[in-house]
């Protein structure tokens, strides 16, 4: 018993040392990298004009340290020059602050994931405190050591370049020359990329082009940026006085004249305060929908509750606009929410591919309703069910795009006779004894 104990107290011993050592190493390499960071930044200023400039940009003392003011070091950012110094400052600027030793060497090592640092944001063991102007700019400023001058885009010769943009509304290249953008167009995969899935069927097999699909309205992107009406600085209807003569009935009617950002600003804030001194802070009313209404204020998951909070405001109940109402009714149907929308399920595609015998579109175009931000991935799986020679039927007031384009047998009933016409057929299997009773049995309730 006295050797079991011995044995266990020295395992423990042997294991508190072993941490120590660990904790140890953590804080020297901790205090090796804050050393170097001083060194690391000038180096970028001799290496990169760009960056020489932006240090230029800010005065400011920049503190980062452990959270329980162990161990740390601050930097003065002064006239583009930087300087440091080991220790805790009195009173910096902003404060960037790390859990502990272990967790700072991992974040500000340079082979660090982008995981690694948001898991660490997300989990408190990293922190910013100051202003969001200054925190911002050095935490970009930080990450510009270790790119900055970032080469990007693929060189396609006579000075064009190709680049790869995520739209709202599916993944483009977008080809640039002289910094302005030439033409958009679906991305097309090549060799390097991964394979599609693939489906066996009936003895066929099927796997999507290498290639996206985008919504028509993720081409015109370049006639909106270079649109002649688009807005690019504040704009003041000409007859509008904030201080006098506000004229709203020429709204729509009069032309407008730039004004300077201050001034724009200016009149924004003191309509808050006007608003707020006549009327209370319950006069000021803010919603926001779930598209379409990005920014720092407009986006409601952004500084929009923090800011109307601030100043005293009156809500709008956010409606669910969007696909809430799916998202919640496939919950209950089908028992999961796998995807954030109403396109197809890979799984029913395969299963439709291998069993379906019959498909019928009741009420449904989805050539026209392509998705969740998503265009015609869906076409090219409809058209396999075609290949294989399953039956459609459309039911739709209209002769939609769907059944103009798959073809099939289509029904008109006249708007709002569907229903009755849902009973009929359920009268017709029960009455004629058309259904599968043994499924039913088995798998209906009620």
């Amino acid at each position: 018993m006295l050797l079991d104990c011995s044995f266990c107290i020295r395992l423990l011993y042997e294991h508190i040392l072993e941490g120590k050592s660990k904790m140890i190493l953590d804080s020297t390499q901790f205090s090796v990298i804050l050393f170097g960071l001083e060194k690391v930044l000038k180096m970028t200023a001799l290496r990169s004009a760009i960056f020489a400039e932006r240090l230029k940009e800010k005065n400011l003392t920049a503190q980062i340290k452990l959270r329980d003011n162990s161990q740390g070091r601050y930097f003065i950012f002064k006239d583009g020059k930087i300087s440091s110094k080991a220790g805790i400052h009195p009173d910096p600027d902003i404060v960037m602050s790390f859990e502990d030793a272990a967790t700072a060497v991992r974040i500000m090592s340079p082979t660090k994931t982008f995981l690694e640092f948001i898991s660490s944001a997300k989990s408190f063991q990293l922190d910013m405190r100051g202003p969001d102007e200054l925190a911002i700019w050095f935490a970009e400023t930080l990450n510009m050591t270790m790119n900055h001058n970032p080469d990007y885009g693929l060189d396609m010769g006579g000075g064009v370049k190709r680049y790869t943009n995520n739209t709202n509304c599916g993944p483009v290249f977008v080809y640039v020359k002289n910094g302005k953008i030439l033409r958009i167009t679906p991305t097309d995969f090549d060799g390097e990329d991964a394979d599609p899935w693939v489906v066996k069927a009936r003895g066929q097999t099927f796997s999507p082009p290498k290639k996206t699909t985008v919504n028509p309205h993720t081409l015109a992107w370049k006639s909106m940026i270079y649109s002649p009406n688009r807005l690019l600085y504040p704009m003041k209807r000409v007859d509008f006085d904030p201080h006098g003569a506000r004229n709203p009935q020429n709204r729509g009617i009069s032309g407008y004249e730039r004004i300077s950002w201050n001034e724009a600003l200016d009149i924004v804030v003191n309509e808050i305060k006007r608003v707020k001194r006549e009327h209370g802070p319950g006069a000021i009313m803010n919603g926001s929908g779930s598209h379409h209404t990005w920014g720092a204020l407009g986006y409601w998951l952004s500084a929009r509750l923090r800011f109307f909070n601030s100043i005293g405001w009156t809500p709008v109940v956010h409606n669910p606009d969007s696909w809430e109402g799916w998202f919640w009714g496939a919950t209950h149907h089908w028992g999961q929410s796998a995807r954030n929308g109403g396109s197809e399920f890979y799984n029913l595609v395969e299963d439709c591919l291998q069993n379906c015998e019959m498909m019928v579109f009741w009420s449904s175009d989805p050539e026209s309703t392509s998705g969740v931000y998503g265009a015609a991935e869906g076409t090219v799986r409809r058209q396999w069910l075609k290949e294989l020679g399953i039956k459609f039927v459309h039911i739709d007031p209209y002769y939609n795009h769907t059944v103009g384009l798959l073809g099939g047998k289509w029904l008109a009933p006249k708007p709002g006779t569907d229903s009755a016409m849902v009973l009929a057929i359920a009268y017709v299997w029960i009455t004629e004894n058309l259904y599968d009773k043994d499924y039913v049995d088995k798998g209906d309730v009620g």
